[in-house]
């Protein structure tokens, strides 16, 4: 696999880990019967902060292999 194919990976694994994080949220607040966006903040609080740090890391990793991808096929 080349460079951009890493690329795109890791692009697709930090989307991946976000939709992860809103997800497992929603599921948390499954039982509530009214939603409100303070409610919802404190379910996103209850997930925790490892998949938004998570899904950061694989996009800046993802960024510079697709970047890298490209510099070398113009190059």
């Amino acid at each position: 696999m080349n460079n951009k194919g890493v690329g795109v990976t890791f692009c697709l694994i930090s989307a991946i880990l976000i939709s992860a994080k809103y997800i497992s949220a929603s599921m948390f607040m499954s039982n509530v019967t009214s939603w409100d966006a303070s409610l919802f903040h404190s379910g996103l609080e209850y997930v925790g902060p490892f998949l938004s740090r998570a899904s950061i890391v694989a996009l800046i990793i993802g960024l510079l292999f697709l970047g890298y991808g490209l510099y070398t096929d113009k190059k």
